[in-house]
């Protein structure tokens, strides 16, 4: 809805609050009135509306309004094809690319300002002045919402990419709330993924992070039990992992490879196939992923990227290396607080045999851990060793 409109009118913020108020008419309609056959084209004609009614009452008459009793919108509208558009308009030549991609994960991904800041490692505060800011800069630099050529796609490319990768991790592995997976997110960013390798085919980053999202999304039905609760990697049943997605990710994967240039998505991607191919956790090959995290940490640096090198730095040369290892990572603000970093020096504790420490760690990160299924799961682990 939201990429429908801007397409139309090249006004972000009004169309942003008529997407508010038709969910709002929605909401206070359908339960009277029922649902209609069509609740994605009544929304856009309800938000259509909304923006000519707010338009005329505020005299605006810009060449580029919606036409005025002239037409609905199209059935086409609610397809991926705007919400494509709206990514590539999100990231608006105003804007720096870490502030685009913030602005483009609240309105395409619809992530809250918290999943937002924790994605980003930041505070809440600090991420929701960085959305208000890019709005502002949208408005105040006279730059319109308008569909980028193939050179400005080019240059936004990057920015679209790691949104598409930064709202698939929010769906696999959710920051916060009740839930492990959300499936929506994760199935809509691997749907936009398609479309955009469908749009850039020959960009090798573009093949490596559909390839990604396919290796990953692929076992995602293993790692929850019955009642929603966690399951590591090392205790999934590999039977129940996708085929079908590991055998068009790694195909995926061989032709954007092939290609030439190496990024880190592509990286990312041969991990995962790494881990796809394994009968086990035991028979990994631990030390080729160790190799592809070394060569990921030059290329992109960022502090997760460092913490999975340590573990599988630890799963090639033991868990006393590893904590060495988490150790000096404990340094980084950004990661000195996180619950992951104490739930990975947990596990390695546990590894080593020092029960007790392990335990103390297993705590710490359960309180410091945002998402009920991991806190659970952290809790369990500390019970589990406290009894044997």
């Amino acid at each position: 809805m939201l990429g429908a409109l801007v397409r139309q009118s090249g006004d972000f913020a009004s169309a942003e609050d008529a997407v508010q108020e038709a969910l709002l008419a929605a909401f206070v309609e359908w339960p009277r009135s029922g649902v209609p056959d069509n609740p994605g084209g009544w929304l856009l004609r309800v938000a259509n509306r909304r923006m000519i009614d707010a338009r005329r009452g505020d005299g605006a008459r810009r060449k580029r309004e919606l036409g005025v009793g002239s037409s609905e919108p199209r059935e086409s509208a609610v397809e991926h094809d705007d919400t494509l558009l709206l990514l590539f308009l999100c990231c608006h030549p105003a804007l720096s690319e870490a502030s685009a991609i913030a602005l483009t994960l609240r309105a395409v991904g619809g992530l809250t300002t918290a999943e937002i800041a924790r994605a980003f490692l930041v505070p809440e505060a600090t991420m929701a002045q960085r959305i208000s800011r890019a709005k502002a800069s949208i408005e105040s630099s006279g730059v319109a919402f308008e569909a980028p050529n193939a050179a400005e796609r080019a240059a936004r490319l990057g920015a679209v990419m790691r949104v598409l990768y930064l709202i698939f991790n929010e769906g696999y592995a959710a920051s916060g709330g009740a839930a492990l997976v959300r499936v929506e997110l994760a199935t809509e960013s691997i749907r936009l993924a398609r479309a955009l390798h469908r749009v850039a085919p020959l960009d090798p980053e573009v093949g490596g992070l559909l390839a990604l999202l396919l290796l990953t999304d692929a076992r995602r039905s293993a790692r929850t039990g019955p009642a929603g609760e966690l399951v590591p990697l090392d205790e999934q049943d590999r039977a129940l992992w996708d085929r079908a997605a590991i055998t068009e990710g790694e195909s995926v994967l061989e032709r954007a490879l092939a290609r030439g240039a190496v990024g880190p998505y592509q990286i990312q991607a041969a991990i995962a196939a790494l881990h796809d191919a394994a009968p086990s956790t035991e028979r990994t090959d631990w030390p080729q992923i160790l190799a592809l995290y070394d060569l990921l940490l030059r290329i992109d640096g960022g502090p997760m990227v460092a913490l999975s090198r340590a573990i599988a730095f630890a799963m090639v040369h033991g868990p006393r290396a590893g904590l060495a290892e988490l150790e000096l990572l404990a340094s980084d603000e950004r990661l000195a607080h996180h619950h992951r970093l104490a739930a990975a020096r947990a596990h390695l504790l546990a590894f080593a045999g020092e029960r007790d420490a392990a335990i103390e760690a297993f705590h710490a990160a359960a309180q410091r851990a945002p998402s009920a299924p991991e806190r659970d799961y952290l809790i369990l682990k500390a019970a589990r060793l406290a009894s044997s």
